[in-house]
């Protein structure tokens, strides 16, 4: 099998490592670099453009800075090849549309990395939530973290997650969570959201949002910040006759009396990232649309950027 990886950060070699761990035989790793002079990594072999390929690559991954992805998925697609799209797809709505049509028109299969829905906790709860039963009443989801701790001894503020114009921003950072919301409930009916940079991290990139999604027979409210010293990663589903409490940093979920309803003691969030290279590396073996296409994603993009 033969990958192609744009972008080297540590995204993309969380999806090395995780691409290694999956044992695929006859594996072989290619990176587009830019400069002539980039270091050998081992087990990555360098390639420096496009042109004339003469690989038959089974599928590219984009994990460059988010303000890159549009290009690279035009010009990939363009060569037919299936794409592996770290999230978010993209930084802006600009052209989206024509990407669209150009990903449909080639029947390029895309799929938008968000390893989140292979958390046990939220498959828990996609399954636990298909009861026609369950009535739902309130949706809070809340997502907060400190972004000086996520890269240690790097200067926070010199990395895109800062930075507007590279496609920073806590909303775009922290996709996951409106993904999995609507993964989890749907596309809501109507959205409004609030976008703010005024905390003490002093960045240009939004560091606030707080999202409300209104529902048939619920609303859901969804709060991100890039602030928070101890991190916090909750979902709480309230229902008429049970709360539901999804903790997704300590992968359990408790109900109203803080019993435990689930627990995945041994699970480690890097593990969904060979989760979803499995997943789509069989879709493509088994010629099957994955779930998350670029299309699909872009919906949520829309609630996303709609009122930035």
């Amino acid at each position: 099998m033969k990958i192609l990886i744009i972008g080297l950060g540590s995204i993309a070699r969380k999806h090395i490592s995780a691409l290694q761990n999956l044992n695929i035989k006859n594996l072989n790793i290619y990176a587009l670099r830019s400069n002539l002079n980039s270091e050998i990594e081992e087990g990555i072999e360098n390639i420096y453009g496009l042109e004339n390929l003469e690989i038959a690559f089974d599928f590219a991954i984009i994990s460059n800075p988010t303000n890159l992805h549009f290009e690279f998925i035009e010009k990939l697609a363009r060569l037919n090849i299936p794409l592996f799209i770290e999230k978010p797809a993209l930084h802006t709505l600009k052209g989206a549309d024509k990407l669209i049509e150009l990903i449909e028109n080639k029947q390029i299969v895309t799929y938008v990395a968000c390893n989140l829905r292979f958390h046990p906790c939220i498959e828990y709860l996609k399954n636990k939530l298909s009861d026609a039963n369950l009535k739902i009443n309130e949706v809070n989801i809340y997502c907060g973290s400190y972004l000086p701790d996520w890269r240690p001894n790097v200067n926070f503020r010199n990395v895109y997650s800062a930075n507007a114009a590279m496609g920073g921003g806590v909303h775009l950072d922290l996709f996951h969570e409106l993904d999995y919301t609507g993964w989890l409930f749907g596309i809501p009916n109507k959205s409004k959201s609030t976008l703010r940079n005024v905390s003490s991290l002093n960045i240009d990139a939004i560091d606030y949002a707080n999202y409300v999604l209104e529902y048939d027979t619920f609303t859901a409210n969804v709060i991100l910040n890039y602030y928070r010293i101890k991190p916090k990663r909750i979902i709480e589903v309230v229902c008429d006759n049970k709360i539901l409490e999804a903790d997704l940093i300590n992968n359990r979920i408790l109900n109203d009396e803080n019993n435990i309803v689930f627990e995945a003691p041994d699970f480690e969030v890097k593990n969904t990232y060979s989760f979803q290279l499995d997943y789509f590396i069989n879709c493509l073996r088994n010629n099957l649309h994955p779930m998350n296409s670029l299309k699909e994603s872009i919906e949520i993009l829309k609630i996303i950027l709609k009122d930035e």
